[in-house]
């Protein structure tokens, strides 16, 4: 997963004295992240496109309250193919990218 950098150096100081020091907290803070900037992408080209979460909803086939729940990070469904129905919606297209996390070596089968 890829290191995501902190905006602010309060938050800074709370990820090097609660997170940073703990592998399971890296790898949770950095999947919360990754959702977080999704979320934040969902909601802007919703926004763009000038459309209320209702009807975002109708146009992909589910309730506000999934469309909701996508833009607060708070999906727990099958997150991939919903944003893929999204993105449809929106004239997008998802892509995923499996990028090497810094100061890390690849475990597992080689190529």
């Amino acid at each position: 997963m890829e290191e995501k950098k902190l905006d602010s150096d309060a938050f800074e100081l709370i990820y090097n004295r609660y997170i940073k020091d703990d592998p399971a907290r890296v790898v949770s803070f950095q999947e919360e992240l990754t959702k977080a900037e999704i979320a934040s992408e969902i909601y802007h080209l919703r926004d763009q496109a000038g459309l209320t979460q209702d009807q975002l909803a109708d146009l992909v086939g589910t309730d506000a309250s999934v469309i909701d729940d996508i833009e607060e990070a708070d999906y727990e469904g099958d997150f991939l193919s919903m944003a893929s129905r999204i993105a449809n919606a929106l004239h997008r297209r998802v892509e995923v990218r499996l990028v090497p996390v810094e100061g890390k070596e690849s475990v597992g089968v080689t190529a």
